[in-house]
């Protein structure tokens, strides 16, 4: 369902992302203007999640030479390029365009993003009067920036990993880049990196693929590949990281 893979009409799509313009409150849609049939709502989703949700599709990157952060909007394109569609909102109004064959047939590069926004864009600039902007944030919206958020929200941790800290970010201290190193003779220790600061366990990278390590916390060993220039990275916990480049002969 999150997909798309479900089939649905149009119109209940429309009313679908109505409540969520409507704070998360959906109501049936009325074919006439001079429907006198009462209109219950229901509940969608929450206010604050259908907030969150309003807030995150307005900065949707607008379709060329549309002008970005006025609708709340989102594309897709089904299995075989058969449908593309494009529904958002203002403050004030719901719109959703369908793009296809009748016969269900593809299209090769139908896609909603270049078949269906651009009429979305074009109906709401029809519209008479101005855009309406939307909603206030309900009460109970977080407000944060990434920085300000705790340590585990931050960034995603994998299970097993060190909590984030204000530890200082890691460091190669040893070798230095454009340094030259020898490789180890036979029977002679594998290759060192000398290592300051970071959130353990520490992560060795040789070119970007990582590489097996053993030693103590802060000196890394690992046998080279052969002859030439590597980068060597080293990650901690947190992701943070540092790189040399070092030639090995």
């Amino acid at each position: 369902m999150g997909l798309g893979g479900v089939g649905l009409t149009l119109s209940d799509l429309t009313m679908l992302y109505g409540g969520l313009a409507r704070g998360g409150n959906t109501v049936a849609l009325a074919e006439r203007r001079d429907a006198v049939e009462r209109q219950t709502s229901r509940r969608l989703i929450d206010p604050v999640a259908a907030w969150y949700i309003g807030n995150v599709l307005i900065g949707t990157p607008p379709p060329e030479n549309a002008v970005g952060g006025r609708i709340a909007f989102k594309t897709g394109t089904s299995y075989g390029y058969r449908d593309a569609w494009s529904v958002g909102f203002d403050g004030k109004r719901t719109v959703g365009i369908w793009v296809g064959r009748p016969d269900g047939a593809p299209v090769t590069g139908l896609a909603g993003r270049t078949a269906a926004a651009p009429i979305l864009f074009d109906a709401f600039a029809r519209l008479p009067g101005l855009l309406a902007p939307l909603a206030k944030a309900p009460k109970g919206a977080i407000f944060a920036a990434n920085n300000r958020l705790p340590p585990p929200l931050q960034r995603f941790k994998p299970a097993g990993f060190a909590t984030p800290s204000v530890e200082a970010a890691p460091r190669i201290v040893f070798p230095q880049n454009g340094a030259r190193l020898e490789r180890a003779s036979d029977g002679q220790p594998d290759m060192a990196l000398k290592i300051s600061g970071g959130v353990q366990p520490l992560t060795l990278l040789v070119n970007g693929v990582p590489r097996p390590v053993h030693g103590g916390s802060r000196t890394l060993f690992f046998t080279p590949d052969g002859p030439g220039f590597a980068r060597l990275t080293v990650m901690d916990a947190r992701g943070v990281a540092d790189s040399v480049v070092v030639r090995i002969e």
